[in-house]
């Protein structure tokens, strides 16, 4: 049995080492793979190097990450002396890019340069170092076992992920120690995981649901299995090389094994070492959720999971089973809170405390956002009705109990979507193209086409003919692909409502 470092994930991580120092824990298919020993010397060499420059408890670095082993380690390295690290994304347009950094205020700028390319070369005033080039000054460095700060408290920040905000501006998401602990002795017990599990690594880890495929992996003794952004661009190849590697357990967006599905990539004989497919982030629709079910539930548990970014990534699993096709118009319920952790249903209406805002409590509620008051604030609350203090996160979702006991989303308070597994904030994407030569005004629908598949349509009022060409790529240097419209229609002046605001049912009867 592994002791236990209950605040602090540097000792945890050290006490997995000396237990299984020699055990595979990272592997890149078609690649090299490391071992515990492997993570545990560069880390500790990274810290060195954190030291020589400088950093130290409370700073925070930026990481444009490509999943190199370099970028892992120094992930280690960073909870390990209470650093705090943001994983980006290295082809965020610069501009967004640009709004995060200046969130953060990293110290250092750390990059991934694995396709020979510098995407963000025209930011100025960070000092940047580029992993493959500094691992050539860090392999001189002398690794340093004891390195652990041992005054890194649960409560100390360990992570910043960005996601979209409603002012145009992402908002980073700040979770702590304890926060991660708590998810990785959740997923432990409630997947099961063992010595002999492998986790398909095949999201962005700058994506909010790398979080519980990195952590739940290497902090429960298991190998996490690092896919390329170019694997898994080719579903026949990453289907292939996940069974060829033997990974036991996946996690994704519906969307991705949507795809999957209708390409006909995933079919029965596939998956051969899938014991597990966890699905979560966006609507699953019961018509292509009973595919996958009829595929592999003899030898697969198909699972739902929920949790907002704000609250580590997951904090409740739902286990699919056949009566849950009974019903073929909704989407499968939220299932069973993580231990220790609650929920709180702030009803619309006095009359019916069963239905209105989903509202999260216990150990995966994170700090608040990264140097943003205001929207934490707004979100991050005390419990209406307990009198001590009890922070809790009002999750935007609406909900209802049913009769059952399980929650179930009916939709949103504002104008966020999921889109792709993205967390989009409609007002980023109007915000974009109000920065637009020539746009007066704009609006963001969203337009659901079925088998849980939707798109953005982007309204803009201007006086000028708009070349949808040229539109679109002034957005991408303001919003990343998966935020561009894919429809954009002009109009004279946008539909108001009685308040003289934008009148958003009214152009939805235009799509």
């Amino acid at each position: 049995m592994i002791k236990k470092y209950t605040y602090n994930l540097g000792h945890t991580f050290k006490s997995i080492v000396e237990k299984h120092g020699g055990k595979v824990v990272i592997d890149y298919p078609e690649g090299d793979s490391y071992t515990y020993n492997d993570l545990e010397i560069l880390s500790n060499k990274y810290q060195v190097f954190f030291k020589q420059r400088g950093l130290g408890k409370g700073d925070v670095i930026a990481i444009l990450n490509q999943k190199s082993f370099d970028a892992f380690s120094m992930m280690i390295a960073a909870v390990k002396c209470g650093i705090v690290y943001t994983n980006l994304d290295p082809y965020s347009p610069i501009d967004r890019l640009a709004k995060m950094l200046e969130c953060c205020e990293p110290k250092v700028l750390f990059f991934d340069n694995i396709n020979g390319e510098l995407p963000f070369r025209d930011i100025e005033g960070y000092s940047c170092f580029e992993l493959k080039k500094l691992q050539l000054e860090v392999d001189k460095l002398v690794s340093i076992n004891d390195e652990i700060n041992n005054s890194v408290l649960g409560t100390d920040p360990a992570y910043i992920m960005f996601t979209s905000g409603t002012t145009g501006f992402p908002k980073g998401a700040v979770m702590s120690h304890v926060n991660l602990i708590n998810l990785i002795d959740w997923a432990k017990d409630t997947f099961k995981v063992t010595e002999g599990d492998k986790f398909t690594g095949v999201n962005p880890i700058y994506f909010d649901n790398s979080v519980f495929d990195f952590y739940a992996s290497i902090f429960n003794e298991a190998e996490y299995i690092s896919f390329s952004t170019d694997q898994v661009k080719n579903p026949k190849k990453l289907v292939e090389l996940i069974d060829q590697v033997g990974c036991t357990n996946w996690f994704s967006v519906p969307s991705m094994l949507i795809y999957l599905l209708a390409t006909k990539t995933l079919s029965s004989g596939k998956f051969k070492s899938i014991k597990k497919i966890v699905f979560g982030g966006e609507g699953f629709t019961k018509q292509q959720l009973l595919k996958l079910y009829n595929m592999f539930s003899d030898q697969s548990e198909i699972i739902n999971v929920y949790g907002p970014t704000e609250c580590t990534c997951i904090c409740s699993s739902y286990k699919i089973s056949i009566q849950d096709f009974e019903d073929m118009n909704s989407f499968a319920p939220l299932g069973e809170m993580a231990p220790n952790f609650d929920y709180y249903i702030d009803p619309a209406d006095s009359k019916n405390i069963n239905e209105g805002e989903l509202c999260l409590l216990g150990p995966n509620v994170g700090l608040g956002y990264y140097n943003d008051p205001e929207r934490t604030q707004k979100v991050f609350v005390q419990h209406p009705k307990r009198k001590y203090t009890s922070t809790i996160y009002k999750t935007g979702d609406l909900v209802y109990k049913a009769e059952d006991g399980l929650i179930h989303i009916k939709g949103r308070i504002d104008n966020q979507i999921k889109h792709m597994g993205y967390r989009i904030e409609l007002e980023e994407v109007e915000s974009g193209m109000n920065r637009v030569d020539g746009i007066k005004e704009s609006a963001a629908i969203y337009k659901v086409i079925g088998n849980g598949m939707g798109f953005i349509i982007g309204f803009v009022a201007t006086d000028n003919e708009v070349d949808v060409k040229e539109f679109k790529s002034q957005l991408k240097t303001m919003l990343p692909e998966y935020m561009i419209p894919k429809e954009i229609r002009t109009m004279d002046i946008l539909p108001k409502n009685q308040n003289g605001k934008i009148d958003r049912v009214a152009l939805k009867s235009h799509i």
